[in-house]
């Protein structure tokens, strides 16, 4: 939790997180909760896409979704990033995270930019918005407080089915469980996190979805190392995307041009994605 009258960017560069930050009212959000469960409705039939459509959800939401899109452009959630990279800030990826009610999927104790290939940047962060409740028994976030100061640091993969993670990657480090602050959150409200901040999640032992959007926030200064072209939506400031490909949101969900802008980035970005595996990652979802 964050203390009376200390600042996001405070609490941020104290711990490598921030939360609970409010953005909007839990009616709003379970607004855009219903809008995204539409979606999974009417896309339930396989055939209806070219890829499943969790590969969509987990992987560049915003390439071909709208309400991803508009997520990741609220100015509300804006202002906060501000207060952390500044005033020019670049979407760089959005992904729909859902933990069923009753089970057992997990995320284990990693840092996001391992496998990112844009180095241990300090000019990255994740808002993580809580469309339901994010609490220790729905699997909420945790995090190592002050991790973030490490490097990256070594990860094993295992590939684990119940694992969320694309390659079921694990920090290569004895982490002190006892440490971790567990991030609860109401629905409409979002935590800020680095990216090479130590987080897992539990397993969802409630009777309700988890359901949280992650959206990958960077600055123009952020350079891709590993993939030979990568892409960045412009969100606030001077548009400049660096050394990113500039690319702008669907007009319509799944529209043809979309959809094809999807496999490009997949295609390129699936370069850094699967740095260093002997598996097919190609669908790093």
């Amino acid at each position: 939790m964050r203390a009376m009258g200390e600042s996001i960017a405070d609490r941020f560069t104290k711990d490598g997180f921030c939360f609970p930050v409010p953005i909007m009212a839990a009616q709003e959000a379970a607004e855009w909760r219903a809008r995204l469960e539409d979606i999974e409705h009417r896309y339930a039939v396989p055939e209806s896409l070219p890829r499943p459509l969790n590969n969509y959800l987990r992987v560049n939401a915003h390439i071909v979704l709208p309400i991803a899109c508009q997520l990741a452009s609220d100015p509300r959630i804006l202002g906060a990033v501000k207060e952390i990279l500044g005033p020019d800030i670049l979407i760089w990826s959005v992904e729909f995270f859902t933990k069923e009610a009753g089970t057992h999927k997990i995320v284990s104790w990693h840092q996001d930019l391992t496998y990112w290939g844009i180095g241990a940047t300090d000019d990255e962060v994740t808002a993580w918005l809580a469309l339901s409740p994010a609490t220790p028994e729905s699997g909420c976030m945790r995090f190592i407080p002050g991790s973030h100061r490490h490097d990256l640091l070594p990860h094993q993969d295992s590939f684990a089915k119940d694992n969320l993670l694309s390659r079921g990657q694990e920090i290569a480090v004895d982490v002190d469980e006892a440490d971790a602050v567990c991030a609860e959150l109401k629905p409409g409200e979002i935590s800020l996190h680095h990216g090479r901040l130590f987080h897992a999640s539990g397993p969802n032992a409630s009777n309700d979805r988890r359901i949280g959007c992650a959206i990958r926030y960077i600055t123009p200064k952020v350079k891709q190392t590993v993939a030979k072209h990568d892409y960045a939506m412009p969100a606030l400031g001077s548009g400049d995307t660096g050394s990113f490909t500039p690319i702008t949101g669907p007009k319509a969900e799944f529209d043809a041009a979309s959809i094809a802008l999807y496999e490009k980035v997949l295609a390129d970005q699936s370069a850094a994605m699967s740095q260093g595996s002997d598996q097919d990652l190609s669908l790093y979802s």
